[in-house]
């Protein structure tokens, strides 16, 4: 059986992605060409390796074998570069990594960027879900590192300490709320609520919160970023709930009263997860980590 890696990285990426047409795209491949080598793989084996039905494609018992197998040899071959890449820069290294909205926008770019600047040789595939779809992720081998909040199960997964990720409520100057240290979500219920969009990983961790006390909060306008809800709360718009990262940094610039959230939910540290031990990691992908636990520069 001749299955070369492009093969098993072209399958893995249709598994992952469940459609032919975006793990072309993942592969940086046509759809043509992506179809092509599914179909020849299918030829050689004898037997289908992938289920078509009207949402896409889901791999059958053979495709399942098959999956494992890519994924085991895909990163072999990732621990291979990282560890040959300390002699020579032409190979390349690729990591995939996971993260939250809030992990996403207020703690990553700093030691990411640092990251990348000096290991040119290494690509990130970065994209944001919620902790509990990035723990899902994790458990079935589709990333190398997650960054989750520690409200989430993690059982089963390495894991490190990240950065502490508290949510604050922002006020406008002059608030009914504003002279609070601590506020209760059930008190926001009557006030209107800026917020980011309702499908952001963000969002749906507080509105989960919210119906597990039987509350709805009513957002009157939902904007792209943290800065922009702050943006928004500071017009006098409403209030708004964001990591205490992005409610510190915009109120040095922003009229803004700020207070705890106070709810044990909110209370958070956001965690670096891993599949397996940092030491099973390619090298490239250790690398990475250590960059992103160490202490923030500053």
């Amino acid at each position: 059986m001749r299955f070369d890696l492009t093969d098993l990285r072209v399958f893995l990426c249709v598994v992952e992605a469940g459609s032919l047409t975006a793990g072309a795209q993942r592969a940086h491949m046509t759809l043509a060409s992506a179809s092509q080598r599914v179909r020849a793989m299918e030829d050689l084996l004898g037997h289908p390796l992938l289920q078509r039905h009207a949402q896409g494609v889901r791999p059958t018992e053979a495709g399942r074998t098959l999956l494992h197998h890519a994924r085991t040899v895909l990163a072999q071959m990732e621990r291979l570069r990282g560890e040959l890449g300390a002699y020579g820069a032409g190979l390349q290294g690729h990591v995939r990594l996971l993260c939250n909205t809030s992990a996403m926008t207020e703690h990553l770019p700093e030691p990411l960027g640092r990251f990348l600047a000096t290991h040119p040789q290494v690509s990130v595939a970065l994209e944001e879900r919620a902790s509990d779809a990035i723990v899902d992720a994790l458990r079935a081998g589709l990333c190398d590192i997650g960054i989750v909040s520690d409200a989430v199960d993690t059982e089963g997964l390495a894991r490190m300490a990240f950065r502490r990720d508290d949510l604050m409520l922002v006020m406008p100057a002059g608030h009914a709320l504003a002279r609070r240290r601590r506020v209760r979500l059930a008190e926001l219920t009557q006030q209107a609520v800026v917020g980011l969009a309702e499908d952001s990983p963000f969002e749906r961790h507080i509105a989960l919160h919210a119906r597990r006390q039987g509350q709805r909060l009513a957002y009157r306008v939902r904007v792209g970023s943290f800065e922009a809800v702050c943006g928004m709360v500071e017009q006098g718009i409403g209030v708004g709930i964001v990591p205490q990262t992005a409610a510190r940094r915009c109120a040095r610039t922003m009229q803004l009263r700020r207070a705890s959230l106070d709810e044990p939910w909110a209370a958070r540290t956001l965690l670096a997860c891993m599949p397996q031990q940092a030491a099973d990691l390619s090298l490239h992908a250790q690398g990475l980590l250590q960059a992103l636990i160490a202490a923030p520069a500053g």
